[in-house]
């Protein structure tokens, strides 16, 4: 077993060596103490992942966590205090990420963790974390996230727990795995999914959508021609580095990087605020390599051939058949997500069997829309409350 504690830090801010400086002066003083000290030793201003777990399962880089109960009484999420309840619910609730970004947006600020905050509702949470993916897993594929890392996660989690049924609360790419798992395993314990932002309809999705939708007929006129696929090409030449998934998702909104430094340059004497801003563009900055495996059939079957929208998808020998999940389904999309259009989200509920269905929309990008400022008071809440009286 692995535990992890949360690491110490002081939040104050350094004295200045002037006696009753003007306000102006201070400032500045402290902005080049700040700029120093994030140039040379920028993990003093990371606060993210600090809720104490234990790993209960570990598969090469994928593994499983389990979060401790608060030692809290009453924490502060965004705005509100939450009082923390002791009880614990019989549902366990699992976190699935997307694959190229790292776990840490689920825990990514004290005031603004999502697993802090269900933890004080009374859910019994994990995690199920991808890993680190570098150039030497390229082959990792659908199958096996899916096939293999997905059902041994959740067999991991019922034995740590217990319990027969869990729930599943998903981001992005973390949705449409989980929703391809459901699809496949016949997992009847599998009693809600929540998802966030998860683009079921790629030809839906922004400018990406309508570029997707102009080349499918010319791709498949030149496939059926030249007799080639994209899935011929060895999947190391398609292997997608990390900072360049950083780069395109920064790209999607050049201006508000921008702002986002000035807002920096701005506040660099407010140590709070570099604390926060710093932990924030970690997550931004750090993302992870795309297998060049994934990369294929993802290119190839559920964008190009928008095959999930379709509502079945073929993953190696085997075909996920969407109207074979019966669990309860929530599904988010942000009004103002550029990568997924509220569109490509709501097509989750028109190829599930699920009677028990909802579909909201809520204001947001799509980082914004699972974990900026306002998502504990929108996002979050309506989910809590949705989970809530689906878990006893």
């Amino acid at each position: 077993m692995k535990r992890k504690t949360p690491a110490k830090m002081s939040t104050e801010a350094p004295d200045s060596a002037v006696a009753h400086p003007p306000k102006f002066a201070r400032r500045l003083l402290l902005s080049a103490l700040h700029l120093i000290e994030r140039r040379l030793f920028s993990e003093n201003f990371i606060v993210a992942n600090l809720t104490p777990y234990e790993e209960i399962y570990r598969d090469g880089i994928m593994s499983v966590r389990h979060y401790l109960p608060l030692e809290e009484d009453a924490i502060q999420i965004g705005d509100d205090i939450i009082e923390v309840k002791r009880d614990r619910l019989p549902v366990p609730l699992v976190f699935v990420p997307p694959l190229a970004a790292t776990s840490m947006i689920f825990d990514l600020l004290p005031n603004r963790s999502l697993i802090r905050y269900f933890l004080a509702l009374g859910f019994d949470v994990y995690l199920l974390d991808w890993g680190e993916v570098t150039e030497e897993h390229y082959e990792l594929s659908l199958e096996t996230y899916v096939l293999s890392w997905m059902p041994a996660a959740m067999k991991a989690v019922r034995e740590d727990s217990g319990q027969t049924e869990v729930s599943c609360f998903c981001y992005c790419m973390g949705g449409l795995l989980t929703l391809m798992y459901a699809a496949t395993a016949d997992d009847t314990g599998l009693r809600n999914v929540v998802t966030v932002a998860s683009p079921i309809d790629m030809h839906q999705s922004g400018v990406a959508g309508r570029i997707l939708t102009a080349v499918y007929r010319p791709a498949q006129i030149v496939s059926r021609l030249l007799n080639f696929s994209l899935m011929d090409l060895p999947a190391r030449y398609l292997h997608v580095p990390g900072w360049l998934n950083s780069l395109v998702f920064k790209l999607t909104n050049p201006l508000g990087s921008v702002i986002n430094y000035w807002e920096l340059l701005v506040n660099l004497w407010d140590r709070e605020f570099v604390i926060s801003h710093t932990t924030v563009s970690r997550w931004f900055d750090d993302m992870v390599d795309y297998p060049g495996q994934t990369i294929k059939e993802m290119t190839v079957s559920m964008m190009i051939n928008n095959e999930m929208a379709g509502g079945r998808l073929r993953m190696g020998d085997q075909r996920a058949e969407f109207d074979n999940i019966k669990c309860a389904i929530l599904a988010f999309a942000g009004a103002d997500d550029r990568l997924v259009s509220p569109k490509s989200a709501h097509r989750l509920l028109e190829i599930v069997a699920s009677k028990d269905k909802e579909f909201c929309v809520v204001p947001g990008g799509h980082a914004g829309v699972f974990a900026g400022s306002q998502a504990p008071a929108l996002t979050w809440a309506v989910a809590a409350e949705w989970l809530l009286a689906r878990s006893l």
